[in-house]
Protein backbone atom coordinates (compact mmCIF):
# COMPACT_ATOMS: atom_id res chain seq x y z
CA UNK A 1 0.00 0.00 0.00
CA UNK A 2 2.86 2.39 0.82
CA UNK A 3 4.54 1.71 -2.53
CA UNK A 4 1.25 2.35 -4.32
CA UNK A 5 0.81 5.63 -2.44
CA UNK A 6 4.28 6.76 -3.53
CA UNK A 7 3.90 5.59 -7.15
CA UNK A 8 0.50 7.18 -7.76
CA UNK A 9 1.67 10.84 -7.90
CA UNK A 10 4.68 9.87 -10.02
CA UNK A 11 2.61 7.86 -12.50
CA UNK A 12 -0.05 10.57 -12.55
CA UNK A 13 2.56 13.21 -13.36
CA UNK A 14 4.03 11.02 -16.11
CA UNK A 15 0.55 10.62 -17.61
CA UNK A 16 0.04 14.39 -17.51
CA UNK A 17 3.39 14.98 -19.22
CA UNK A 18 2.43 12.46 -21.91
CA UNK A 19 -0.88 14.26 -22.51
CA UNK A 20 0.97 17.57 -22.90
CA UNK A 21 3.45 15.93 -25.29
CA UNK A 22 0.61 14.46 -27.35
CA UNK A 23 -1.08 17.85 -27.64
CA UNK A 24 2.21 19.45 -28.70
CA UNK A 25 2.84 16.74 -31.32
CA UNK A 26 -0.72 17.11 -32.65
CA UNK A 27 -0.35 20.89 -32.95
CA UNK A 28 3.08 20.64 -34.59
CA UNK A 29 1.83 18.06 -37.10
CA UNK A 30 -1.17 20.23 -37.90
CA UNK A 31 1.13 23.21 -38.52
CA UNK A 32 3.54 21.20 -40.69
CA UNK A 33 3.34 19.81 -44.20
CA UNK A 34 4.05 16.28 -42.95
CA UNK A 35 1.66 13.48 -43.90
CA UNK A 36 2.47 11.45 -40.79
CA UNK A 37 -0.20 10.64 -38.26
CA UNK A 38 -0.15 9.45 -34.69
CA UNK A 39 -2.05 6.18 -34.42
CA UNK A 40 -2.01 5.38 -30.73
CA UNK A 41 -0.41 5.87 -27.36
CA UNK A 42 0.95 2.90 -25.40
CA UNK A 43 2.02 3.88 -21.87
CA UNK A 44 4.83 6.41 -22.49
CA UNK A 45 5.09 5.77 -26.25
CA UNK A 46 3.47 7.22 -29.33
CA UNK A 47 3.04 5.03 -32.39
CA UNK A 48 2.88 6.88 -35.69
CA UNK A 49 2.46 6.01 -39.34
CA UNK A 50 5.01 7.98 -41.33
CA UNK A 51 5.83 8.02 -45.05
CA UNK A 52 9.43 6.82 -45.58
CA UNK A 53 10.58 10.18 -46.95
CA UNK A 54 9.32 11.95 -43.81
CA UNK A 55 10.85 9.68 -41.15
CA UNK A 56 13.77 11.98 -40.28
CA UNK A 57 11.59 15.10 -40.06
CA UNK A 58 8.94 13.31 -38.01
CA UNK A 59 11.60 11.94 -35.67
CA UNK A 60 12.91 15.48 -35.09
CA UNK A 61 9.37 16.77 -34.54
CA UNK A 62 8.67 14.03 -32.00
CA UNK A 63 11.98 14.65 -30.25
CA UNK A 64 11.40 18.39 -30.07
CA UNK A 65 7.78 18.30 -28.97
CA UNK A 66 8.03 15.42 -26.52
CA UNK A 67 11.30 16.47 -24.85
CA UNK A 68 9.97 20.02 -24.47
CA UNK A 69 6.62 18.98 -23.02
CA UNK A 70 7.47 19.87 -19.44
CA UNK A 71 10.37 21.64 -17.77
CA UNK A 72 12.06 19.45 -15.18
CA UNK A 73 15.41 19.48 -13.41
CA UNK A 74 16.31 16.38 -15.43
CA UNK A 75 15.99 16.04 -19.21
CA UNK A 76 13.06 14.24 -20.80
CA UNK A 77 14.82 11.77 -23.08
CA UNK A 78 13.03 10.76 -26.27
CA UNK A 79 13.99 7.48 -27.93
CA UNK A 80 12.80 7.22 -31.55
CA UNK A 81 12.56 3.88 -33.30
CA UNK A 82 11.48 3.19 -36.86
CA UNK A 83 10.54 0.09 -38.80
CA UNK A 84 7.86 -1.62 -40.86
CA UNK A 85 6.50 -3.39 -37.74
CA UNK A 86 7.20 -3.59 -34.00
CA UNK A 87 9.42 -6.65 -34.41
CA UNK A 88 11.79 -4.90 -36.82
CA UNK A 89 12.17 -1.54 -35.07
CA UNK A 90 15.61 0.10 -35.18
CA UNK A 91 16.73 3.02 -33.03
CA UNK A 92 17.02 6.28 -34.94
CA UNK A 93 19.52 8.83 -33.64
CA UNK A 94 17.87 12.22 -33.62
CA UNK A 95 19.17 15.51 -32.33
CA UNK A 96 16.31 17.54 -30.89
CA UNK A 97 16.29 21.22 -31.76
CA UNK A 98 13.91 22.40 -29.02
CA UNK A 99 14.86 24.17 -25.82
CA UNK A 100 14.81 20.95 -23.84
Amino acid sequence: AERMAINMPIQGTAADIMKIAMARVHRALHDSDLHARVLLQVHDELVAEVPRLEVERMARLLGDEMSGAYELDVPLVVDVRTGPNWDEMQRLEVTATANA
